[in-house]
């Protein structure tokens, strides 16, 4: 009598089979194979390697930029002259396609683990090329019109360094998992080699970078210097329609110091405020004026100016989502709220106390005012009444002229220059983008007695950043926000952050040696007890299994025939 005893009980691999079914739609056992990956899979891996990175580095590009998107906003209105949010799309679609990579890259980590081929579904080739392509297309747009805003990396990871060093230790410690068994399994000598170096080389990297990493954050906290003033970047946009006196108002009651705002100056001399060139954005020119929408804001009158609402857009486009938490009467408020003039800021800051900082437009040189703009700016600032300590001038034209007609005025620099060269020209105060600063600049700024006010900071970690660097002042959109910091969002002692990155490196390096003993004394276990138990027969068949599969026919079960006598 014949008895048939199979060699091999298969059990149900759900795990396995939706991991290689998920990306390489290989669900049947039978489909599944553990060859070396082919060149040409290995190539795939490579490039899914690539974009997975390129897409880390736009995700936390677009996402720190966060503190800019209304400058971006803007950009995108001046191409297109129809106000929308353009940054929620692509951070919907950032965040989207880094989700499908990262999570076919975990598949194929699972893939290497598990000692299975790597084959990629081609369904996913075609979504992997469709990422990488529109990352690059992406970054490629944003370095041609929005080229500073890069500049927002580094200075964000004057706050994220840190931490972004102890996340990237942890997954490479955890990746050591993974490469202890590559090299356990191995046969290759040359190959464990190469693996192993490399290995180490980024972990060793990563080891010693904290020595790279600079912070005005990691300071001693009793030298940290008292909080910046926050000045309303055309007031308080965020909750008010720009540059109008509620706005203001609305800065005022988030305790501003100052106030900033964009002026021009009308046909008839006016000076008032308005940051585009034209009207369309911001008013309802179009239906009190038809055919004048894109005219230059500057070539109405004052009379005419008054004619248009400057509040109902607001409630209209919603800039800023906001809207929804608007009281009734806000929104009453803001809805009849008119052109604002230059005069009646001043008076507004005089009540209160208030610096105010403004960027004057010169007219077009076919305007009447085209020669007299200083003159008629200076005027209404001196029939204002607002002491001229509180009025920070930027015009750079004939400021000798205006010093010696107002010499109260702070003269204040919005183009970037030595302390030496300010001070010779009777300069205290500078204005600058965030981003024109560093560090060093900022305290060379303060030791020399230049006040330095930057803007627009509007993210609690890039106002935190630099009041660790010690400026003296910020210029927000959101000072809502910025009242709601008291303090800077992390400040660490130099000792303690030396402790906790040491004290990392440590851990790592003990988990790494950890995870490398036990692979290595797992598998030569499994291997010595493995073999003693096998027959010849098993042997035999093992490395029949471990042959080519597309050398072996499909089979669900092989059976071992043995004669017994009855």
């Amino acid at each position: 009598m014949v008895k048939h005893q199979p060699l091999q009980v298969y059990e149900r691999q759900l795990c396995l089979s939706c991991i290689t079914g998920i990306y390489g739609c290989r669900w049947k056992r039978y489909q599944r194979s553990h060859d070396d990956t082919t060149k040409w899979e290995l190539l795939w891996s490579l490039i899914l390697l690539f974009t997975f990175c390129l897409l880390l580095v736009w995700f936390y590009f677009w996402w720190e930029a966060h503190n800019d998107y209304n400058e971006f906003n803007w950009f995108l209105y001046n191409r297109s002259r129809e106000w929308s949010d353009g940054t929620v799309p692509i951070l919907a679609t950032t965040a989207a396609g880094f989700t499908y990579i990262a999570f076919l890259m975990v598949l194929a980590l699972c893939h290497i683990a598990l000692g299975q081929q790597l084959n990629l579904h081609w369904l996913h080739k075609i979504g992997v090329t469709t990422a990488l392509l529109t990352t690059i297309v992406a970054v490629i747009s944003v370095n041609q019109t929005w080229g500073q805003e890069w500049d927002v990396v580094p200075i964000s990871l004057q706050a994220t360094g840190p931490f972004l060093h102890i996340g990237a230790l942890a997954a490479i410690t955890a990746l050591s998992w993974i490469v202890a068994g590559q090299v356990a399994r191995s046969e290759k000598t040359m190959f464990q080699v190469v693996v192993v170096l490399l290995y180490i080389s980024v972990l060793l990297g990563l080891y010693v970078v904290p020595l790279y990493i600079t912070s005005p954050c990691i300071m001693d906290p009793t030298t940290l210097k008292q909080r910046p003033d926050v000045i309303g970047h055309q007031g308080a946009p965020m909750l008010a329609p720009e540059n109008t006196l509620w706005s203001f108002q609305r800065a005022l009651q988030m305790n501003v110091t100052g106030f900033e705002a964009d002026v021009a100056i009308s046909v008839d001399g006016v000076p008032f405020l308005m940051h585009d060139r034209t009207l369309e954005r911001t008013t309802n020119v179009g239906k009190v004026f038809p055919g004048r929408q894109t005219d230059d804001a500057s070539h109405f009158n004052w009379t005419d100016l008054q004619q248009l609402n400057a509040g109902q857009w607001f409630l209209k486009d919603d800039p800023f989502w906001t809207v929804h938490s608007l009281s009734p009467h806000e929104k009453d408020l803001i809805a009849n709220q008119s052109v604002c003039s230059l005069e009646q800021l001043l008076k507004l800051a005089s009540y209160h106390n208030s610096t105010v900082v403004f960027r004057l437009r010169r007219p077009p040189p076919e305007h009447p005012c085209y020669d007299s703009w200083i003159n008629d700016t200076l005027q209404a600032v001196q029939q204002s009444g607002v002491p001229q300590s509180l009025v920070m001038w930027t015009p750079g034209e004939h400021r000798a002229q205006v010093r010696q007609l107002a010499p109260g005025l702070i003269q204040t620099s919005v183009d970037k220059q030595t302390p030496e060269t300010l001070h010779q020209s009777g300069i205290s105060r500078l204005l600058l983008r965030y981003n024109q600063a560093s560090t060093q600049e900022i305290r060379n700024f303060s030791e020399s007695n230049i006040n330095l006010t930057l803007y627009t900071i509007n993210e609690p970690w890039l106002y935190s950043v630099l009041w660790c660097s010690g400026v003296s002042s910020v210029s927000s959109e959101a000072p809502h926000i910025l009242n709601k910091v008291p303090y800077p969002i992390w400040l660490m002692r130099p000792d303690e952050y030396c402790l906790m990155w040491v004290s990392a490196d440590l851990i790592s390096f003990a988990v790494v040696i950890g995870i490398f003993i036990f692979q290595n004394y797992h598998v030569i276990r499994y291997r010595t007890s493995g073999m003693r138990s096998y027959n010849p027969e098993q042997i035999m068949l093992s490395a029949a299994v471990r042959r080519s599969s597309r050398d072996l026919n499909v089979m669900k079960e092989k059976l071992i025939f043995s004669g017994q006598p009855q």
